[in-house]
């Protein structure tokens, strides 16, 4: 019902007012010194914004006072840097021209018009009004107090509209320009990315280890064998370890941006996860065909989560049985191939975010990657091309 009081209690309502009187009375001073040069102060402001350093004094204060409730986001509209072309220097330098033009209007407004209130209650009181105000010649009357709220309603709307425009302002002067916004999106999208590759890393690696250390730990308990256990120990102590050792490896790659991604494991350390599979009690058929060290290194890495990922669905969903793994490199292409009698489990393993992570490996990589049932068993087949990565 009052929405239009709203302003009133808002404090960005003020902090802009603050920001607009501010070079007000800069001009007021100079004006004190020499009132029969105006212009100076608009020349000046035009060759103070060709300054870089300007650019970001005034973004950092607009920031601050315009829009302070985008401090320190990533994604404010007004940017907080130094001028790096002459299309920003000249940016800035319009922004300043526009500032002091609010500005002139707006200090204009609170002195004339908190004059005049103070004009019309001195009238309500019975004492004549200033000649140099608004109110000048009403004469005292006492319905003058009635006018007096008029002309602080007419200051808050000046300030409220003027500060809008100032804001708007600010963020097509001093905010970034299309090619800086467009700089900024690749940059998060490439951040996103990496976090994305890093929890891919951490689910293949760290879910591969715990399905392992799980099903030796079942099978050495229902064994009840000393010399089972012993090897389900083994196993798991070995799984462990190379789980630790991917885990040091992303958190490297939090630590420190640089560190080479040849660091990850590849294709050519595929047996450790054969063996890890054999060493939780399914039957591991592997044949490898092909040159395998002439795969590129982005396309092993790859191929080393995929099936890594393959054999933990196995070992999750089915237990210890019978897997067949070809992995072939031929025509300029990498085939890897994972197959697994189909169970109930297996049947309806199809929708959680390993698989999906698979399939995305190898769409990341130009290729393609199918998971499912096919003639009685479970099939993950990744096709990767070998031209073009480095």
């Amino acid at each position: 019902m009052f929405s239009f009081l709203r302003p009133l209690t808002a404090p960005v309502t003020y902090t802009r007012w603050l920001h607009l009187l501010l070079p007000g009375a800069a001009v007021s001073v100079w004006l004190f010194i020499s009132m029969d040069t105006p212009w100076v102060p608009v020349a000046l402001a035009a060759l103070v914004g060709l300054i870089p350093g300007m650019r970001l004094a005034e973004g950092i204060q607009a920031q601050l006072l315009l829009t302070p409730e985008e401090r320190g986001d990533t994604e404010a509209t007004i940017s907080v840097a130094p001028s790096t072309s002459w299309s920003e220097r000249w940016r800035t330098a319009l922004w300043l021209e526009v500032r002091l033009v609010c500005a002139g209007l707006v200090g204009m407004a609170t002195v004339w018009l908190s004059a005049t209130t103070v004009d019309l209650v001195r009238s309500a009181a019975g004492s004549e009004p200033s000649p140099e105000w608004f109110a000048a010649g009403l004469g005292a009357h006492w319905w003058a107090a009635l006018l007096a709220p008029v002309p602080l309603a007419m200051l808050l709307a000046v300030v409220v509209s003027c500060g809008e425009l100032i804001t708007v302002a600010a963020r097509w002067l001093l905010g970034p320009t299309p090619r800086q916004r467009m700089t900024a999106l690749e940059e998060r999208t490439e951040q996103l990315l990496e976090r994305n590759r890093i929890a891919r890393e951490l689910h293949d690696s760290i879910g591969h280890a715990l399905t392992v250390a799980v099903v030796q730990a079942g099978a050495a308990r229902a064994a009840r064998d000393p010399a089972f256990t012993e090897r389900a120990l083994a196993a798991i102590e070995e799984t462990g370890r190379d789980a630790l050792d991917d885990l040091e490896r992303v958190l490297r790659v939090l630590r420190e941006s640089g560190t080479p991604p040849g660091q990850r494991p590849s294709l050519s350390e595929a047996d450790r996860l054969l063996d890890s599979a054999r060493g939780s009690g399914a039957e591991v058929d592997a044949n490898v065909s092909g040159p395998l060290e002439q795969v590129p290194a982005a396309v092993s890495r790859e191929g080393y989560r995929i099936l890594q990922e393959a054999l933990t669905n196995v070992l999750r969903h089915s237990g210890s049985v019978a897997v067949r793994v070809r992995i072939t490199v031929a025509d300029g292409r990498l085939e890897l191939e994972v197959t697994n009698p189909l169970t109930d489990s297996t049947a309806t393993s199809g929708g959680g975010s390993g698989l999906r992570g698979i399939r995305e490996r190898a769409a990341l990589l130009g290729g393609s990657a199918k998971t499912g049932p096919y003639k009685g068993e479970w099939m993950v087949h990744a096709s990767l091309p070998l031209y073009g990565i480095r």
